[in-house]
């Protein structure tokens, strides 16, 4: 692969990993301690790059406060 390519490809999954964090953070101040305390979240995040016909999903669980 190209270093075009790497870089861009690095740049983009950077802005995805920076915006999905800011959107949990998000998430949960609005949600509130009161229901986020103690309790895990499982989480899904799907990649779709139509052009190259790939779907990858991703599962996972995060932790609330006090988890």
């Amino acid at each position: 692969m190209s270093e075009e390519f790497n870089m861009s490809m690095r740049k983009f999954l950077k802005q995805v990993g920076v915006t999905s964090q800011q959107a949990i953070e998000k998430a949960m101040r609005e949600a509130g301690a009161e229901k986020t305390a103690g309790k895990s979240f499982k989480a899904t995040v799907v990649l779709k790059v139509d052009d190259l016909d790939l779907t990858h999903e991703i599962e996972g669980k995060i932790a609330g406060k006090g988890d």
